[in-house]
């Protein structure tokens, strides 16, 4: 459901842009005025604006329709995981051992040798 949302909301996001391309401001009109074909026009000498227009604007819907239902749908989803759901590490002592002429790693050691700002965790 979602990708089908997540096309739709795409092309309809191309399709807008395209059309804002394509339309005309609103200083060409005065070209129009001084008989510069305007009025041989597929849609007629006004009917290309109000077509693109209002096509524009159902293009617009539409977008704040998808982003809605997108923004939705992911708040919703259960099975997200936080950072705070994902498990500690396994200690030391948890570990399985190591197969015979294998040497273990070198072990940090269990102080600092200066003193540190960062307080010591009890139990680790």
């Amino acid at each position: 459901m979602v990708t089908i949302i997540l096309v739709v909301h795409i092309v309809i996001a191309i399709a807008l842009v395209v059309l804002v391309l394509i339309q005309q401001g609103k200083g060409a009109d005065i070209g129009a005025a001084f008989g510069s074909g305007a009025s041989q026009t597929v849609f007629g000498s006004r009917g290309s604006a109000s077509f693109l227009t209002r096509t524009t604007a159902g293009l617009a819907a539409g977008f704040f329709i998808t982003s809605l239902s997108l923004a939705y749908i992911s708040g919703n989803r259960t099975d997200a995981k936080s950072v705070t759901d994902i498990t500690a590490p396994a200690k030391v002592s948890d570990l399985p051992t190591l197969p015979s002429g294998m040497a273990p790693p070198a072990s940090a050691p269990a102080q600092p040798a200066a003193p540190s700002d960062v307080p010591v965790v009890p139990g680790k």
